[in-house]
């Protein structure tokens, strides 16, 4: 998000494994909605995921176990390193 707010929290419900697999198999990160940070996101009727900010994020693509916020990775960061190292 542009306002650096959380958006996403995984895995919840399932393994890092089971998240990653989902996520590889798709093609981006894709998230459930136990993983979705309701106070700063939204899905418009279009299925467009947005930031309450109105930064586009990606796109809900419902699949046989419920929506799947697949989310695009420019709109993904971890957090800043604490101990001065760069991003590697």
């Amino acid at each position: 998000s542009i306002t650096g707010k959380p958006l996403f929290r995984a895995p919840i419900g399932r393994t890092f494994r089971q998240f990653l697999a989902e996520s590889e198999k798709h093609g981006w990160p894709s998230f459930r909605d136990s993983e979705v940070i309701w106070d700063d996101v939204r899905v418009l009727r279009n299925g467009e995921v947005v930031s309450r900010a109105g930064t586009h994020l990606g796109h809900n693509l419902p699949d046989g176990k419920g929506n799947r916020y697949c989310i695009n990775l420019v709109s993904i960061a971890g957090p800043v390193p604490t101990n001065g190292d760069e991003y590697k």
